[in-house]
């Protein structure tokens, strides 16, 4: 009987301090005279995943649908943000893998011209942020070509912010180009950080965000303008997309 007992008082409290920690996953952070949202999970404990199509071979679109779809699974939406970049019809622009399979191609294609005429995801070098079974990185695409991974999820996205603890070379210092942006980083101690701007920030200041605030030694933009969106809960967001929709979407799921 006291067994029994005890084994009760330790799920409830197993399930209680779950509770407190995904509703502790979001902060609030000033840096430079940016503001940030941070959310912080770990995946040796954290049900991290990737979205992109629900039961019906069609794109999820929204993270309203994906929450609906886990409810008829009997699981619950904790946390998503929009993991990269995507075509018109809301496939990947690059590598996308779910569940093991790659359902978009790593994308190694060049793009010449001016630096404001290249798009965001060809400004090389541009990355991976891939999740393995209790582990997770973010590579250049080269180093993530020639390492191969072992990656259960990946999503392909550009460019990178900080690449082995540098700042991405062509980012200008002094840039007037502020918009709101989104991305990811690995923190030395394994941490993924998802953050997403409270305003408009340049690159490099984005990046400085992860390297000198966050220790990210690699981080990765996912987007920028009226693109990125959050689901949190806690900070009452559930941000609807601004172009019909979001292709791959990152989430953590209970």
């Amino acid at each position: 009987m006291w067994i029994r007992l005890l084994q009760l008082g330790a799920a409830l409290l197993a399930l209680a301090t779950a509770s407190v920690a995904s509703a502790e996953a979001c902060r609030d952070d000033d840096f430079r005279s940016a503001r940030y949202i941070v959310c912080t999970f770990d995946p040796a404990k954290d049900d991290m995943r990737l979205y992109w199509r629900g039961p019906d071979g069609r794109p999820l679109r929204t993270f309203r649908a994906l929450a609906r779809a886990l409810e008829d699974g009997g699981q619950t939406l904790a946390f998503a943000m929009n993991g990269g970049m995507y075509e018109r019809d809301l496939s990947p622009v690059g590598l996308y893998v779910e569940n093991g399979r790659a359902l978009a191609d790593l994308n190694t294609e060049t793009v010449t011209g001016r630096p404001s005429q290249i798009p965001n995801f060809y400004k090389k070098p541009n990355g991976v942020f891939y999740l393995g079974e209790g582990s997770a990185g973010v590579l250049e695409t080269k180093r993530y070509l020639a390492q191969k991974p072992k990656a259960r999820f990946a999503t392909q996205s550009g460019p990178m912010l900080v690449i082995d603890g540098a700042i991405h070379p062509d980012f200008i210092v002094k840039s007037k180009d502020l918009k709101p942006r989104n991305g990811v980083g690995v923190s030395a101690d394994g941490k993924v950080q998802f953050v997403m701007t409270r305003g408009g920030v340049s690159f490099y200041e984005f990046a400085r965000f992860f390297r000198d605030r966050l220790g990210a030694k690699n981080a990765l933009f996912l987007d920028g303008g009226t693109a990125p969106g959050l689901y949190a809960p806690e900070l009452g967001r559930n941000d609807p997309p601004s172009h019909g929709g979001y292709g791959p979407i990152i989430a953590v799921v209970e």
